[in-house]
């Protein structure tokens, strides 16, 4: 008869290894049953702020022993990580939602597999992933393009860059940044379809959809807090009822009539001559 006990095992230390845990992007009960079990087995876990993860651990009652591991870490706290990772399991997490989507950790995957260290990943959360989900644009393809930089210049250069890129775009934003963000998209795609996804599973879930020009408006009465997730629909998704004296509202903040007018004939296809004197008109009220 076998004296083998299950509740012993649970607490036996895997192989070693690294291993890549998806933690939860809001709500704490959004992991799964393997993370937990690996995150109970293994000697220690890799995190960028022990307070955010020991928040986690306490909630599940887990009292591994944390390292911390950020965009700061030195080469020397990694290569300490990688001896580990030979005799011991080691898991890998980020504050929220799948580690090295947007957060460190891909020079201690890499510098592992080049070292043959086994690499495990446990799937999970995604910020990026449920935006998109939620948005209700096209989902088939799709761009992960990080944060939108914060200089006015670098920021007009990426948008740029992904003009004629033909998918669904989804960037990382913050509360303060996100005005500018979206009256910078509102000067290259006035007329795409927009969503802001925010406060994702947690109590205050938002999703809100429209022009940039609008929600750019819509955020600047009601400034927004929490973590962001933007997502521009591809050049074929556009709002049809979007209305050209507010478009033309929009682009006149930035630019002259005649630019104006341009660009808003070319994303509405409505005549550039009709448009420019309406833009003289609403310049002069």
């Amino acid at each position: 008869m076998s004296t083998h006990n299950p509740e012993s095992a649970k607490t036996e230390l895997l192989d070693p290894g690294l291993y890549i845990v998806a933690t939860p992007i809001g709500n704490l009960g959004d992991i799964t049953m393997r993370a937990l079990d690996v995150l109970r087995r293994v000697a220690v876990i890799a995190c960028e702020d022990t307070r955010v993860t020991g928040k986690l651990l306490k909630a599940y009652d887990i009292k591994t022993r944390m390292q911390r591991y950020d965009d700061h870490a030195s080469a020397e706290v990694r290569e300490r990580l990688i001896e580990l990772a030979r005799r011991e399991p080691i898991a890998l997490v980020s504050d929220a939602g799948t580690p090295l989507v947007s957060d460190p950790g891909y020079r201690l995957v890499r510098e592992a597999r080049e070292a043959e260290i086994e690499v495990t990943t446990l799937p999970g959360a995604c910020a990026a992933i449920s935006g998109l989900t939620l948005s209700g644009l096209p989902n088939d393809r799709f761009l992960f393009a990080g944060f939108l930089p914060v200089k006015e210049k670098a920021r007009g250069d990426v948008l740029a860059e992904l003009a004629s890129v033909s998918v669904t775009l989804i960037f990382y934003e913050t509360g303060p940044r996100l005005e500018r963000s979206l009256r910078a998209i509102a000067e290259v795609w006035p007329t795409r379809e927009v969503a802001v996804a925010r406060e994702l599973t947690k109590l205050h879930e938002e999703c809100r959809s429209g022009t940039p020009g609008e929600l750019a408006e819509h955020y600047e009465a009601h400034p927004p807090k929490g973590e962001i997730v933007l997502l521009v629909g591809p050049p074929g998704e556009t709002l049809s009822d979007a209305d050209p004296d507010q478009l033309l509202r929009d682009a006149l903040k930035t630019m002259s009539a005649s630019k104006a007018a341009g660009m808003v004939s070319k994303s509405t296809g409505i005549d550039r001559q009709s448009l420019y004197a309406r833009a003289v008109e609403l310049r002069g009220e």
